[in-house]
């Protein structure tokens, strides 16, 4: 496959935009998806770098991604030795990824490449920090849309981001909101979120195209969406609580703690006032766990600030978006982080 000559190329400050593609055993859709992708820039005029991020797969996809880059210069590949998961292939993709803006999208030809233009226009317009796709009429059986649609309802409801489809993988990002978030695990789903708790709020959600699958099948299963609500508590404690762990244990703490010593208190006026026997009363060993329970909480509470302060105490912890003052000041703080 030849690359088309056109006027697009990245410049010396890197592409327009950088475009990250998690790929887990789709030899078949690949050549395809570089086609649209090139397609789509094309039409754009813009330049792009296209990364395909080999998950450990098992079929030829590294043979066809190693073919792609020695056709196209904007194509680059990495591969993983084994399975790490999506927000493995994405956060080193993000780590890779030059110019001013990023886009990510699935390998499965599900995404439509065209889309790309038309979220980036948005997200200059809209002076927003990242734009995502929303799969309003989707292409998939009822065993992945039903159970997908309570999904993005709790975690809209939790994480308080008005989403409807936080599982789309079509999304447009300024550069410096990937690059100043973590995503481990299976945290790719809550990309929206992390970037909110970085200070990346100005988030948007645009009408996007869904295809059906046209090779292959679906490499999730049912048991996502169980991770996805683990998960959804992860991120939900550490964008609220992360930094004041104590606001979290010391809340329960204390509320068990309250409620055991006011058992305990009744009980021992039922036996010293009123004289009835408490010893073989179930309450009273509640009383007494919620004491346990709350003491621990403390503990667990106190642990925590214990083991973020060096951290918090370190002024390179905090994002800096803009400093004024003497040039030489300014550009000081800003190299600093």
């Amino acid at each position: 496959m030849e690359a088309s000559p056109s006027s697009y190329s990245p410049s010396e400050e890197g592409p327009d935009i950088s475009i990250v593609v998690p790929a887990y055993e789709e030899a078949q859709s690949l050549p395809d998806l570089a086609d649209a992708v090139r397609a789509a820039c094309e039409k754009a005029d813009l330049s792009f770098r296209l990364w395909i991020i080999d998950d450990g797969s098992r079929d030829e996809t590294w043979e066809v991604v190693q073919g792609l880059c020695e056709d196209d210069p904007h194509i680059a590949g990495i591969r993983f030795r084994r399975n790490y998961g999506k927000s493995a292939a994405l956060a080193v993709g993000f780590d890779r990824a030059q110019g001013r803006y990023v886009a990510t999208m699935d390998a499965d030809l599900q995404d439509d490449p065209n889309e790309i233009p038309a979220l980036l226009e948005m997200l200059r317009e809209g002076d927003h920090d990242l734009v995502s796709g929303w799969k309003k009429n989707r292409k998939d059986p009822l065993r992945k849309t039903i159970p997908s649609r309570f999904f993005n309802w709790v975690t809209r409801l939790f994480s308080g981001l008005p989403l409807h489809d936080f599982n789309c993988g079509l999304k447009v990002y300024r550069r410096e909101v990937v690059k100043s978030i973590d995503v481990y695990g299976e945290l790719h789903r809550y990309i929206p979120l992390l970037a909110k708790w970085e200070g990346y709020d100005r988030v948007a959600e645009k009408e996007v195209r869904h295809h059906p699958r046209k090779y292959g099948t679906t490499k999730f299963g049912i048991e996502r969406f169980l991770q996805g609500f683990l998960d959804l508590i992860t991120v939900v404690f550490l964008t609220r609580y992360a930094v004041r762990p104590m606001h979290f244990f010391g809340s329960m703490g204390t509320a068990a703690f309250a409620l055991g010593f006011l058992v305990s208190l009744w009980l021992s006026f039922d036996k010293l006032v009123l004289g009835h026997n408490i010893g073989d009363r179930p309450l009273l060993l509640f009383g007494v766990l919620l004491i346990l329970f709350g003491s621990q909480m403390f503990t667990t509470g106190l642990l925590g600030e214990m083991i973020i302060r060096p951290r918090m105490e370190d002024p390179s912890t905090y994002e800096v978006a803009e400093a004024v003052g003497p040039a030489d000041t300014a550009a000081e703080v800003l190299e600093g982080q």
